[in-house]
């Protein structure tokens, strides 16, 4: 049996074939003129034979379509077992034909309301399993067609159901009454008509609401999808089935969301082999190291989640936000490639004539990185890059470079790359000074509180230095190289 077949609970059907029953054995008991002369018991037990074995040919038919069978083909068995079972009844019981004409119609109409009934309920099951097939449909059986047809035939079959029970009980009443209607007859014509009318219009109710509910539900959730979709997470997918066109829709919009999905990480991908690019550039002619930059960025990042704890900053660090510094944070001296080998590589102090030659690199940085952003514009990382490069010199105070900024001027992305960059400088050696341990950098760093470094987040470094010393010792020169 295939994952169609198991979907859907017989419980639905159990209860629709039970209650079936019950109405079928009321109207030939209390109702119908012909068929209450028969004891409610052996019409009970006749009703409910036929039902139960109704039910097990809905089984077989499950079997043979894997899954529920359409509605034309649970329709027809019920047309032909009314047939039968009127046929029986008139054999039986010599019942006039317009009374068999009852029966046959009234079974017929039962199991139009119940197959279209099954027929959404099945289809909203087939949608919330979690283990639907995702291939290509290659039929569609449209639900808008079936709730079409079956609505048609509902209406076909009302129609012809009271214009035999009125008919019916007109003549009965011509050939029974010589004179003025009994009110007890009138009773009995309206009795039989409003318990016909009372039943289709339940059926029609719980058929309404059952397809209004399978349709609120897909719309819903393809809602749902669509909106994350937007917000950029493309990993959500719709079940698809192919029972209706909404299936069809769900199949399509999984398919686009995977196409946008791939494309998005091979973006992704090759803008982090731009930054690796451009950053790796830098190191080639600088004296830094590879671990420079994996240390540094991934300061960075501990930083901003540190700090968006903070409420000032909580909406404007987002995951994304956070990834897109932690990303753009290798590009910090790409303007480094712009400076002289004898200032740059220099293995002693600079002079201070050296020293403002070797300061335009901020600028020089930000100046490649906006001619970049310029040409592909909406490229956020480009952005984030540019602050970072322009302004992890800036100091607090003003007292930086190349703009000289203070306080909240300078950007957030600025400020956090300042303390990461000083921190590791201060960590790492150099040929003019030997590394220096986490307690004396984090004592220079708090020198630095308020004049150098922005204080938000000198106190967001304290509450995660052990994450300083952890991705310090993770990323250190000496691993990098071995690696």
């Amino acid at each position: 049996m295939t994952e169609r077949a198991r979907v859907q609970s017989p419980k639905r059907a159990i209860i629709h074939y039970v209650v079936a029953v019950i109405i079928f054995t009321l109207y030939g008991s209390k109702v119908c003129p012909f068929i209450d002369s028969l004891p409610t018991t052996v019409l009970l037990i006749q009703t409910a034979t036929v039902f139960i074995a109704l039910f097990f040919v809905r089984l077989i038919l499950r079997t043979i379509y894997h899954g529920e069978a359409s509605l034309p083909a649970n329709v027809t068995v019920f047309a032909v077992t009314g047939i039968g079972f009127a046929t029986w009844y008139g054999v039986l019981y010599d019942f006039p034909l317009d009374s068999n004409l009852k029966v046959m119609f009234g079974v017929t109409l039962l199991g139009i309301v119940i197959s279209l009934d099954l027929a959404i309920d099945n289809a909203r099951h087939l949608f919330e399993s979690p283990n639907l097939s995702q291939d290509a449909p290659e039929k569609c059986t449209p639900l808008a067609g079936q709730i079409g047809l079956g609505a048609m035939f509902l209406v076909v079959m009302v129609t012809v159901l009271l214009g035999l029970v009125v008919t019916k009980d007109l003549l009965w009443l011509v050939e029974h009454t010589e004179h003025k209607p009994a009110i007890a007859d009138i009773d009995s014509i309206l009795k039989e008509f409003f318990f016909v009318a009372l039943v289709v219009v339940g059926y029609i109710a719980i058929i309404s609401k059952n397809g209004a509910d399978l349709i609120h539900q897909q719309l819903e959730r393809q809602t749902h999808v669509m909106v994350l979709a937007s917000h950029g997470q493309l990993d959500q997918t719709l079940p698809s089935n192919h029972v209706g066109e909404l299936g069809i829709i769900a199949y399509y919009t999984n398919k686009m969301l995977g196409d946008l999905h791939a494309s998005y990480d091979e973006i992704n991908r090759t803008r982090d082999a731009t930054i690796i690019g451009l950053s790796t550039l830098a190191e080639v002619r600088d004296n830094e190291t590879g671990a420079h930059i994996l240390r540094t960025q991934n300061y960075v990042r501990a930083l901003a989640y540190t700090l968006r704890r903070q409420s000032k900053y909580a909406a404007y660090l987002s995951n994304e936000t956070i990834d897109l510094l932690y990303k753009s944070a290798p590009l910090h001296d790409v303007g480094k490639v712009g400076i002289p080998d004898a200032i740059l590589l220099k293995p002693g102090k600079l002079t201070d004539e050296e020293f403002m030659i070797m300061k335009t690199h901020a600028q020089l940085g930000a100046d490649a990185l906006s001619m970049t952003e310029q040409s592909v514009d909406g490229i956020a990382f480009l952005r984030f890059a540019k602050e970072i490069a322009a302004t992890h010199h800036e100091k607090w105070d003003g007292s930086g470079y190349p703009l000289g900024l203070a306080g909240e001027k300078i950007p957030l992305s600025g400020r956090l790359m300042a303390l990461a960059d000083v921190y590791d400088a201060l960590i790492s050696k150099r040929v003019y000074k030997p590394a220096f341990s986490h307690e004396k950098a984090k004592a220079i760093i708090l020198q630095g509180n308020g004049t150098h470094f922005d204080p938000a987040i000198v106190d967001a470094f304290l509450m995660c230095e052990h994450q300083f010393i952890d991705i310090a010792a993770q990323y250190s020169d000496k691993d990098t190289h071995a690696a």
